[in-house]
């Protein structure tokens, strides 16, 4: 399926959300939830909790001006109008279903002709060719082996099954990041989690949104380890995820975008609760930030060291500049004012928030919702929603979403536009007429009357406002 590629990209954290990534909860997550240690996840869930979750988090997306994809959605879009999108999406699937026979049966046996047909490409295509778009969206989210072994009565065979779920595919800021130049692929440090990149891709590529490189083998990368600081500066984490390989094929290929890049390292910890920067840091506007409160400070034996490497304006190659800058002396050195968080707050995702730009906040603890209100620094607005059972698979708000276009700047802003990034009209005309699934276009208007969304005359659960005026 042809489509206009149209550029992308992010300057600043602080810059309006525009265009955001997400998916919801399916069969793949309730595979997750089967075993939720095997599947990555913190504890256990439910998963209709989580589905009610999404959607009141895709309703805030919503409401404040985004335009919002869920990838299920994208990659059922088009399939029942256009003939090439169908075969796209076959072709995907096909990838994802495997079939294989038993070889303890057959180890003393050549494999016959009707063995080989049913494990054959060919079969496979002509039972894919057969099912409904839903059925073909489901594989690629299960990865499903289907095995034969020789029964000697009925069809001949008897078959098992296997999967492997894209469990952890709803933490859709992992599998890529944005930067100035646009949306760059990583590569995902967890075995469950491989495949992920392949699909987000795919959607990418559906959409018509330009990715500009992808990090291969031996970097990984991982999106919740990266922050655009506008023009000038970006910050990337190494630690348990995202490693310094991945960093220096970005720098070295120009992905980056900006002056200086910030390589903040994690070495002395590295632990699975805090495995992406985005769960110790975040951007909450041009001069004001949250950090962990306990991996602040020199003595720290926690602390992060930053490495900063600026572009040589005569070789356009990035040079190591400064090394081992304690990370909050280093952020306070950029302008930034730091509300800290304590680590009781940080292990309920307090950092883990999301900014849509304006001053506008999404947070899923209350708490720190509260504390960044009070904050002398904070200038803009607060709204906390319930993710209890998303939080559960060991993410929060900024986890599940990625930001592939940020628009203009909030006043006052001195962050530029992005280098590529599409004009709002393009990417409006580019969005008009796409048929998504009606289940995720409830409505999302506040009733006159009160302070939450109104949901069949009942205002919802989901969704709390902390903080007066809040989009």
């Amino acid at each position: 399926v042809m489509k206009v590629v149209q550029k992308t990209g992010q300057n600043h954290e602080v810059d309006f959300a525009r265009v955001v990534m997400i998916c919801g909860p399916g069969l793949g997550k309730m595979m997750g939830a089967l075993h939720p240690a095997g599947s990555l996840y913190e504890r256990p869930t439910n998963i209709l909790r989580v589905d009610s979750q999404f959607k009141a988090f895709r309703r805030a997306l919503e409401d404040a001006g985004a335009t919002v994809y869920d990838v299920r959605d994208v990659l059922a879009m088009d399939c029942s109008v256009s003939v090439g999108a169908r075969i796209e999406l076959e072709d995907l699937a096909a990838k994802c279903l495997k079939y294989a026979y038993e070889e303890s049966t057959c180890k003393d046996l050549i494999p016959d002709f009707d063995t080989l047909h049913y494990v054959g490409e060919g079969y496979k295509r002509t039972v894919i060719e057969e099912m409904s778009v839903g059925q073909l969206v489901s594989i690629v989210m299960t990865n499903p082996t289907v095995t034969l072994k020789k029964s000697y009565r009925d069809t001949g065979f008897t078959a098992t099954y296997s999967f492997e779920p894209l469990s952890n595919i709803n933490f859709t800021r992992d599998q890529q990041i944005t930067t100035r130049r646009g949306i760059v692929m990583g590569r995902l440090r967890s075995e469950q989690r491989r495949g992920e990149v392949d699909v987000l891709h795919f959607c990418h590529r559906k959409l018509g949104l330009e990715v500009v490189g992808e990090v291969q083998a031996p970097g990984y990368l991982e999106g919740g380890d990266f922050f655009p600081a506008g023009e000038d500066l970006c910050f990337i984490g190494v630690g348990p995820r995202s490693n310094f390989e991945a960093a220096q094929h970005m720098m070295q290929n120009d992905l980056f975008g900006t002056q200086r890049v910030a390589v903040v390292r994690d070495e002395y910890e590295r632990s699975q609760e805090r495995m992406h920067l985005d769960t110790v840091f975040n951007i909450l506007d041009v001069d004001c930030c949250l950090m962990l409160e306990d991996m602040m400070g020199a003595q720290s034996p926690t602390r992060r060291l930053v490495d900063e490497y600026t572009r040589d304006s005569s070789s356009s190659q990035y040079r190591l500049s400064r090394e081992g800058i304690e990370f909050s002396e280093y952020v306070r050195g950029q302008g930034f004012k730091i509300i800290p968080i304590s680590g009781a707050d940080q292990l309920k995702y307090g950092c883990n928030v999301l900014n849509l730009g304006g001053g506008r906040i999404i947070s899923v603890h209350k708490k720190t919702a509260r504390d960044i209100s009070r904050s002398p620094h904070f200038r803009g607005t607060v709204r906390h929603i319930e993710f209890d059972a998303v939080c559960a698979m060991f993410g929060a708000v900024h986890c599940a979403s990625q930001v592939v276009y940020r628009g203009e700047s909030q006043p006052g802003c001195s962050s530029s536009a992005p280098q590529n990034a599409p004009s709002s009209l393009s990417l409006h005309n580019q969005v008009l007429g796409l048929s998504l699934d009606a289940h995720h276009f409830e409505s999302s208007a506040l009733d006159s009357n009160s302070e939450t969304p109104a949901t069949n005359g009942a205002p919802s659960a989901c969704l709390n406002e902390l903080v007066p005026g809040s989009f």
